[in-house]
């Protein structure tokens, strides 16, 4: 009783600081999720070989409730790039799907290291941004953007996040400012997760070795434990990031990532 204590009280802990940082930095929370949910599946009684799978699949069910709540916060801000999410409507979810249909075959250690290199590219361009390493001042046409959507949802499945870390990087390098592209990322975790979430049921579904309350690769006991924290948490999290500047914003964004890059390549190589 006393370790099921431990692990539930955690599992909170987890929530509250992924809807924080959802809110702050516009992620669906995935990003802190994933290597906590890693870390607490196998005194759940998850198999080894489906830990990373139903890490990802459950950090992706837990974003759905999460990113409405930050982004509705953020709206309240007068903050989202509502015609660029409108564009994505389509491409978004295809690229989550065209995923869905391969995260089945993909071993849990690509999972991570797919996490690790995304995350690291990212982490540099917030940590050292310069203007020479804007691409240019505004948002590209339609043709790349869409491509660019596409692209977001395939990672975004991969890593089990809510597209904001990539989302971020995107809106950044056209000249868009950090808080409009945390803003506009909190909306952009809804169109991934919901057929992201309904992709890894799939993947996973009637797998023998999956253990009890799951769907698929999603652990209902898990997102339970989680939800009701992280969506309490977010608007604090959307107050703060409108409160503090744009450098200190990114700052705290790479060294967010770093920290979490940081932690998953210990699980590999460890």
């Amino acid at each position: 009783m006393t370790e099921l204590l431990f692990i539930a009280s955690g599992l909170a802990a987890a929530g509250l600081i992924a809807g924080l940082l959802a809110g702050l930095f516009g992620i669906g929370g995935g990003a802190i999720l994933v290597p906590v949910l890693i870390t607490v599946f196998p005194f759940l009684g998850v198999a080894p070989e489906l830990v990373a799978h139903m890490a990802v699949g459950t950090s992706l069910a837990i974003i759905i409730p999460t990113a409405v709540r930050s982004y509705r916060a953020h709206l309240s801000k007068g903050a989202g790039n509502q015609e660029l999410l409108k564009r994505w409507l389509i491409w978004v979810p295809l690229g989550v799907v065209a995923a869905s249909l391969v995260v089945g075959y993909v071993s849990g250690d690509v999972l991570r290291i797919v996490f690790a290199v995304v995350a690291t590219v990212i982490a540099i361009k917030m940590l050292f941004n310069r203007d020479s390493w804007q691409i240019a001042p505004a948002l590209p046409s339609n043709p790349v953007t869409n491509g660019v959507g596409f692209g977001i949802g395939v990672l975004s499945t991969f890593m089990g996040i809510g597209g904001g870390n990539l989302n971020n990087l995107f809106m950044t390098s056209f000249g868009q400012p950090i808080h409009q592209a945390v803003a506009t990322s909190s909306g952009l975790g809804l169109l991934i997760a919901v057929p992201a979430t309904l992709g890894y049921v799939y993947a996973g579904w009637g797998l023998e070795n999956l253990p009890s309350y799951s769907l698929g690769y999603v652990h209902l006991l898990g997102a339970a434990l989680v939800i009701p924290f992280s969506m309490a948490s977010a608007p604090l999290g959307a107050r703060i990031a409108h409160s503090i500047s744009a450098r200190k914003l990114e700052l705290a964004f790479g060294i967010f990532l770093i920290v979490v890059v940081v932690r998953l390549v210990s699980d590999v190589v460890g």
